[in-house]
């Protein structure tokens, strides 16, 4: 299964809920694979535990030889690191990224993610995109490659407004890209069970039939702190209630 995580809107979660739930499927004994296609690079640095730049291969190595010929390619899963955990692996993001957009752009190479991942999915059956905080070639790319969305939303009128921008967004791309590409569901993240307007929030998405999923991860120091030491929660704190939000929620989607 190829999932992407992706909001437009910056500060949602994205890369702590795609390393945590990546954990999740890799402690369950799944070779699991996560993709950084931010040039942040926080999914990287969370599960190496070393900035993106010091390492020496990345998905820019990928994505730059997608736009040259000859030899000495490397091949994709040449570029992929093994993390301390098992089963864990990372395509590691890294700050240049952006430097390489237009000339993508320009020689039309959205569908190489999807063509390497296709691959990497006989290696990998769990494969994790974590995505840039916009509608750019990178996340364009990962939402072509992916087969499902989820999207994380942190109970505020702007992440509402953006969440109505980012489902047209993406039934735009489905319709001209990716005809299989679903959203699979909307994560309520940091949640706050004793304030009024998160649950009002969720109330009125429910009503309007969004596929808000049932499982809301609480807002919590615990994330920060595993965050501080590179260690993703279940590794970190696995008796922590977050890690238990985070476990229950990576049931529910591989329910489905």
């Amino acid at each position: 299964m190829r999932r992407v995580v992706f909001n437009q809107k910056g500060g949602v979660g994205k890369s702590s809920i795609t390393c945590n739930l990546a954990a999740i499927s890799a402690a369950k004994g799944t070779p699991t694979l996560v993709i950084d296609l931010d040039p942040q690079g926080n999914s990287t640095h969370y599960l190496m535990g070393q900035p993106a730049q010091d390492l020496d291969a990345s998905v820019f190595d990928f994505f730059e030889q997608s736009l040259t010929l000859g030899g000495g390619r490397k091949s994709v899963n040449d570029l992929i690191y093994a993390t301390p955990y098992e089963n864990l692996y990372v395509l590691a993001a890294h700050p240049d990224l952006e430097s390489l957009e237009a000339k993508l752009e320009s020689r039309y190479k959205i569908y190489k993610l999807k063509e390497a991942l296709q691959q990497l999915e006989e290696i990998y059956p769990s494969i994790w995109i974590d995505t840039p905080p916009a509608l750019n070639f990178f996340s364009r790319s990962a939402l072509i490659a992916a087969q499902t969305c989820l999207i994380p939303f942190d109970c505020d009128a702007f992440s509402r407004q953006a969440l109505y921008s980012l489902q047209d967004a993406v039934q735009e791309l489905k319709a001209d890209h990716n005809d299989a590409l679903t959203i699979e569901g909307i994560i309520v993240n940091q949640f706050n069970a004793q304030a009024k307007l998160p649950q009002q929030l969720i109330n009125e998405l429910l009503a309007e039939n969004q596929p808000v999923l049932p499982v809301h991860l609480s807002s919590s120091v615990k994330m920060r702190e595993s965050h501080q030491v590179s260690q993703p929660l279940n590794h970190y704190a696995p008796k922590h209630k977050l890690t238990q939000q985070f476990q229950a929620l990576f049931e529910l989607l591989h329910a489905c």
